[in-house]
């Protein structure tokens, strides 16, 4: 691409390779960083659009011109030389895997949008964090969000993601007030950097709201050294501003494949999921892997890694909620981790078992993996459905993450069997599962299929013709089997302080 030579771009070496945004994905080629991982490669073949070849430098090119060229034609980037050092800064951003634009951006969709930075990349070679180099980059994320909003959104999305991943590099459990004091200062670090940043671009093109004189009160120490005091710095340097160009700026939001181009594991607040991982060795074998956050934690994975209790996402929400823009999203249920030796996080650790099916039900692809323990019992599943929305999916994640969770805990595959065998939803006729014809939905489908594999239970026939669920009308949304949870109105930081 012209513009490129000369450029970072010039001297990163790409391996390729072939890879699909999931499992029932066609694959594509894709070009990137030598020593990027092949998560990072599935990553890109989600961002980018179409079903082609991507090249990395080019893919992430394209949003960084189209956000310089709006700044310059918008009087929001003064020079070329502005727009050329910002187009530099979001390259170095973006090698070093600390921050990058949402799915949204790099598609070059009509949407909202975000941009999340991965805090366990901003741990420093002396096993600090990179305070100063954290807050440049919250910074750069609002001139961005600003540009692709025009000068004119009102808010802005700058959020963080991979707490979990940052607490294990300090050794800090999840569910522990220490870890909660970091989190606290991180937000409170955003949030004055993003509105030290704000500040400045009114003093440019004009203040539209109000500078705060009182902020909720950050912690006065955390364990993380400097990291307090970075954050009361920027909180100090928003107050002193003439005024904000944005009513609000930071909000978290859920993962897509930017935080999994970033090597970010989990999205904003979330706790870790596990020490460990699916993955395939080098033969193609199905095997355990530490995650990135067990690496970090060493020794101390498995006590530190496994999953809290409920009430530690709560407290830990209510700790950072002042210092956001609006309400963190509800967390999806956490699957349950599988153990790994606690003396040393291994290498690979050789899996059991895992099946995988892959059907058509009612004309629409559904993929269903089920992972064993060593004794040959049921111990986790998840769907690929590429064919539903986003919302579709995010409730078939969150009931296999849920499910797994339950086995676990000892729940019995049967309860889970009785529950969802012929529950309603969309089905049709099942093609590729010689046992089962017909299914009420994919849930239905799924858990006759565990029952059939793992129980050899044989008393769950197909439904009649006449039981099958009628067709719903496209233009129908669907409709969740009970009402949701009234979710609190989101307590601002503005609320704690008075406006000068």
């Amino acid at each position: 691409m012209a513009g490129m030579i000369g450029t970072l771009w010039d001297g990163v070496a790409l391996r390729r390779m072939r890879c699909g945004a999931d499992p029932d994905a066609p694959l594509r080629p894709v070009a990137l960083p030598a020593a990027w991982d092949d998560d990072a490669a599935e990553a890109l073949a989600g961002l980018a659009p179409g079903t082609g070849p991507v090249v990395f430098p080019t893919l992430a090119e394209g949003w960084i011109r189209r956000v310089t060229t709006r700044g310059r034609r918008l009087g929001l980037l003064e020079s070329p030389e502005e727009a050329d050092d910002l187009a530099a800064a979001l390259r170095a951003l973006l090698l070093a895997r600390r921050g990058a634009p949402g799915m949204e951006v790099w598609r070059d969709r009509k949407e909202e949008p975000r941009f999340v930075l991965s805090l366990p990349a901003f741990l420093d070679a002396a096993g600090g964090f990179d305070s100063a180099g954290y807050a440049a980059a919250v910074g750069m994320a609002v001139r961005v969000l600003d540009i692709l909003g025009s000068g004119r959104a009102p808010r802005l999305r700058v959020g963080f993601a991979d707490l979990a991943g940052l607490l294990a590099a300090f050794r800090l459990p999840y569910d522990s007030a220490e870890a909660r004091a970091v989190a606290t200062a991180i937000a409170a670090l955003t949030r004055g950097a993003a509105e030290a940043e704000s500040g400045r671009l009114a003093a440019r093109h004009g203040a539209l709201h109000p500078v705060a004189l009182i902020w909720p009160e950050p912690p006065a120490e955390t364990v993380v050294p400097g990291l307090a005091q970075a954050a009361r710095a920027a909180l100090d340097m928003a107050a002193s501003a003439p005024g904000l160009r944005h009513e609000g700026c930071v909000a978290l939001a859920p993962a897509d494949a930017a935080e999994a181009l970033l090597g970010a594991e989990t999205a904003g607040l979330a706790p870790a999921p596990g020490a460990v991982r699916p993955g395939r060795d080098a033969d193609g074998r199905h095997v355990l892997l530490p995650t990135r956050a067990a690496h970090r934690a060493g020794a101390a994975a498995a006590a530190l890694l496994a999953p809290p209790p409920p009430a530690a996402r709560a407290a830990m929400e209510a700790a950072v909620l002042p210092f956001l823009d609006a309400a963190p999203p509800a967390p999806p249920a956490i699957a349950a981790a599988p153990q790994i030796p606690r003396r040393s996080v291994p290498r690979s650790v050789a899996a059991p078992a895992a099946r995988t099916w892959r059907v058509t039900i009612g004309g629409a692809r559904v993929a269903l993996r089920a992972s064993e323990d060593d004794r040959g019992r049921l111990r986790e599943i998840a769907f690929s459905a590429p064919r539903e929305g986003m919302s579709a999916r995010g409730l078939l994640e969150a009931l296999a993450q849920a499910v797994t969770l339950g086995l676990g805990s000892g729940v019995p595959l049967d309860a889970f069997v009785d529950s969802y065998a012929y529950a309603p939803g969309t089905g049709g006729v099942v093609e590729g599962d010689s046992a089962i014809q017909r299914a009420t939905s994919v849930l239905d489908w799924a858990f006759r299929r565990l029952a059939i594999d793992y129980l050899g239970r044989v008393d769950l026939p197909d439904p009649a013709e006449e039981e099958m669920p009628l067709p719903v009308a496209e233009s129908q949304p669907p409709l969740l089997p009970l009402d949701l949870p009234a979710q609190p109105a989101p307590r601002r930081g503005r609320g704690f302080r008075h406006a000068a």
